[in-house]
């Protein structure tokens, strides 16, 4: 089993350019990686080459995002960019997402078991729920309760796992003698049927060597915690300090036993982005340079960076090349329904100017490092040693560039303090994590 003393890491490729949507613009990328599966392919290679346990893929079916200035936020599609990242690498695990709630289990099922079988046991699924209007659209459907949307999440999960394990895991026979490829007896239809979905089986795929997908979560509250406490091995997830993240990892852990599991064998991954550069100075010119591409995205940022402290801002009203006045800063208080907000007041207080906050990444959806190899590394130790967290989904700011940095300056450092892996510890994605084998559906303490 892997060690606790070591973290685990995962590789988010967004859509082919990196965290920032402005990074299609950078010197060096190609404009057209959205559409290049060999860009994702050589990542993926060089994130194994670095020994990351896995690539991450998110994914919400919609476009969601304006493409005049800005990239999409996702690849065109999850399954078609693993599978051929899958053919070109040998040892990291992949993983996407795909809804419960717009896709059939035995869709689900087929897709990513065939994938598993394919990649030698290296396939993860993140089971999602999806709340978006505009993606129920395209499905011609509308957005349900968020307590239906889960009851369909847990029967499409039940129903995959059980998919998974229809072809007993000694049935392929391969008798060439006896002329019997397979023992039919052993392949037999699950017959389940709920109240959202229904499937009768069984599914024509053998095990992979790891069994069948691991399955990932993403999404809190109450009946978040209780679909990753039931079903998942690895979840993503989206604090944004230590004390927020070690208490989302617990409640995690706690949901595993309460389900009869051994939370150990449930990895949390927390989101992360850093910007690299031999100083901070330099990493922080980068994200402007990244900033300045879009600027009207300042614009909203500016004023969103006004609601996180509570006072007007805008880049008619101050200078944002500047420190805000202090008539302005002593009216400001840290929102409290923002947890970015308190580092954002104290960059302000510290004198720095508001473009310098905002290159300090305060209002971007994961943590941010804009530092030296040194810094990425120690954000990295602090939240680990802290419990927070057993790994990152890490999403670098430029692809292009941002992926080679990381596996080259920060991992050697993460390897040298005895905090990273240096060689993978298996064949399989569950090797790998350091979780059991599993097959079919499993048997959950209620």
């Amino acid at each position: 089993m892997k060690k606790r003393s070591e973290m685990q890491l995962a590789l988010q490729m967004v859509s082919g350019y990196g965290a920032e949507f402005s990074a299609w613009r950078m010197p060096g990328t190609n404009p057209a990686a959205y559409t290049n599966m060999d860009s994702y392919v050589e990542r993926a290679k060089l994130a194994e080459q670095g020994k990351f346990q896995m690539i991450f893929i998110a994914d919400t079916p919609v476009l969601s995002n304006n493409l005049g200035p800005q990239t999409p936020m996702f690849p065109m599609d999850p399954m078609l960019a693993l599978m051929a990242v899958a053919r070109e690498t040998k040892h990291i695990g992949l993983v996407a997402t795909l809804s419960t709630t717009f896709n059939y289990p035995y869709n689900i099922a087929r897709q990513f078991k065939a994938l598993d079988v394919i990649s030698h046991g290296r396939v993860g699924w993140n089971a999602v729920t999806t709340s978006d209007p505009l993606a129920a659209a395209n499905f011609g459907a509308r957005v349900t309760e968020r307590k239906e949307r889960y009851d369909k999440a847990n029967e499409s999960i039940q129903i995959v796992q059980a998919l998974w394990g229809s072809w007993g895991s000694d049935a392929w026979t391969l008798d060439v003698e006896g002329g019997e490829f397979a023992d039919m007896d052993k392949i037999q239809p699950i017959n389940l049927q709920g109240q959202y979905y229904a499937s009768r089986g069984p599914l024509p795929i053998p095990p992979s060597e790891q069994g069948q997908p691991v399955i990932f979560q993403a999404g809190g509250g109450r009946e978040g915690l209780e679909l990753a406490g039931k079903y998942a091995s690895g979840v993503y997830a989206n604090p944004y300090d230590i004390a927020s993240a070690r208490e989302h990892r617990q409640a995690i852990r706690q949901s595993a036993v309460r389900f009869g599991r051994n939370p150990d064998d449930i990895k949390m991954f927390a989101g992360f982005m850093f910007s690299l550069a031999s100083t901070e100075e330099e990493a922080l010119d980068r994200r402007k340079q990244l900033m300045n591409f879009n600027p009207q995205e300042i614009t909203n940022r500016v004023s969103y960076l006004g609601s996180m402290i509570g006072i007007p801002l805008s880049v008619n009203l101050v200078d944002i090349d500047k420190p805000l006045p202090a008539d302005l800063l002593k009216n400001a208080y840290a929102n409290p329904r923002d947890p970015r907000s308190p580092i954002a007041l104290k960059l302000l207080l510290q004198g720095l100017s508001v473009r310098d906050v905002l290159a300090h990444g305060v209002i971007n959806y994961h943590p941010v490092v804009a530092g030296t190899p040194t810094q990425v590394a120690d954000f990295l130790e602090e939240w680990f040693l802290a419990e927070a967290c057993d790994g990152f989904s890490v999403v670098p700011d430029v692809s292009f560039d941002g992926v080679a940095d990381f596996v080259n300056q920060v991992v050697p450092i993460l390897q040298e303090r005895g905090l990273f892996h240096k060689e993978y510890e298996g064949k399989t994605l569950r090797e790998n994590m350091g979780i059991p084998y599993e097959y079919g559906m499993r048997d959950l303490v209620h």
